[in-house]
């Protein structure tokens, strides 16, 4: 495009410039507009970011310049594409037809040296007088009527390209539409899913959780009358094995109790996932790698009656990165609960070692049974350590788990300062 059109504004220059002699002040100014000419096309380099105003300096330079139109419906076509609405299409129409018609006309007027509209064999290179075949009303005529057609193939070519774009536009809009509606429909079903599964965990978890409860409450009671009994008897024995019953029962129901009520809030989580969306985001806001979140885990899992060696060394905690952070406290919250669930009264040995040079090393281990080693690591897809491991790994960490020969299991984490 910019080639043509710098081509043609030359070439209108050339003819234009034929009519004077070449010490004339014309000539001279048709020389200056061969040198404005040969870099005119580049301004329509500019056209898919200001297309108005590359229209408007190519009607001004046809106009202003012996220069052909096709410059100035070039950037018609463009700005038309780019362009929507009623009164920029006219308002451009209808000055790239007056500039064109403008152009042509000029051009039809010049002294000619041959024509289309002239007798065969007449004219200059003949070496004779050239006679026209008709006058000069029937060549400006033919003059507007190609300038008109001319506007009309840039208007439509145009209008064109607009609308295939604004098809291309609709498609994306109706495809982005469909995948809206299959999200939102994936996510029907899934909340129907969990709200099947929070139906079950109620009629089945929660009733048996509160038998469980309402069982050692039972047993407690029996354990209080069996303790009165033996005392009234003399029987020292007997009524401190029934307190020590009637003590144990009590924490059975208070933990039932516990549990029940996390079981529900899990059933609300299943049903209103966006509150759960929020609190989850708010738990791990709050469970972050600081010294007084460790001092709480350890303090937690010691009044749970574990026995835990720890080595603590860690530095400008104020400054680690916080996902970081969270990754770290769950690291430390799943290797105590994993040795409480699956090793209960083995002892633990926790390190801890946090500073910006190293980034965080934590590694939990603890000794098991012989026979206990299948159930340390849950090998379920996304459950306890896996699932871990994987978060881990996606913010730049290492996380290995395993036993030795000596059926001590470990867990070793590695995370990066920041993340």
């Amino acid at each position: 495009m910019v080639v043509c059109a710098s081509f043609a504004c030359l070439a209108q220059v050339s003819f234009a410039s034929q009519q004077y002699a070449q010490d004339s002040a014309p000539y001279l100014w048709m020389i200056a507009c061969v040198l404005v000419a040969i870099p005119s096309g580049l301004i329509l380099l500019a056209r898919n970011s200001y297309p108005q105003a590359v229209f408007w300096t190519a009607c001004l330079l046809v106009v202003a310049l012996p220069y052909d139109s096709l410059i100035a419906l070039m950037a018609l076509t463009s700005l038309l594409a780019r362009r929507q609405g009623t009164k920029v299409t006219l308002r451009s129409v209808l000055a790239a037809a007056t500039t064109t018609i403008w152009s042509q006309v000029r051009d039809a007027l010049h002294p000619a040296e041959a024509s289309i509209f002239s007798k065969p064999y007449t004219g200059v290179r003949y070496g004779n007088t050239m006679v026209m075949l008709v006058d000069e009303r029937t060549i400006i005529a033919s003059a507007v009527v190609v300038a008109l057609i001319a506007v009309a193939i840039a208007t439509l070519a145009g209008l064109h390209i607009r609308s295939r774009a604004l098809a291309r536009v609709a498609e994306a809009k109706a495809q982005s539409a469909n995948e809206q509606v299959s999200r939102l429909r994936t996510t029907l079903d899934n909340q129907q899913l969990a709200d099947a599964i929070a139906a079950e965990a109620h009629d089945t978890l929660a009733h048996s959780l509160s038998l469980l409860a309402l069982n050692a409450s039972a047993l407690q009671a029996e354990s209080r009358k069996l303790k009165a009994e033996a005392e009234q008897l003399g029987n020292a024995n007997v009524a401190g094995m029934a307190g020590k019953i009637a003590g144990t029962t009590e924490d059975i129901r208070r933990q039932a109790s516990g549990a029940l009520d996390e079981a529900h809030s899990v059933i609300d989580m299943l049903r209103h996932p966006e509150d759960a969306r929020l609190q989850l985001a708010a738990n791990d806001a709050e469970a972050s790698l600081t010294r007084d979140s460790l001092l709480q885990l350890i303090g937690d899992a010691r009044a749970a009656n574990m026995r835990i060696d720890t080595w603590i060394d860690v530095q400008q905690l104020g400054q680690l990165d916080e996902s970081i952070g969270v990754i770290a406290y769950h690291v430390v919250q799943e290797g105590l609960t994993n040795v409480r669930r699956h090793a209960p009264g083995a002892p633990v040995s926790l390190q801890v070692d946090a500073n910006p040079p190293q980034g965080v090393h934590v590694h939990v281990s603890n000794p098991t049974m012989p026979q206990s080693p299948s159930h340390m690591a849950d090998t379920r897809k996304g459950a306890g350590l896996p699932g871990l491991a994987k978060r881990i790994q996606q913010a730049g960490g290492t996380c290995q788990y395993g036993f030795d020969q000596h059926n001590v299991f470990h867990l070793d984490v590695r995370l990066p300062w920041v993340g």
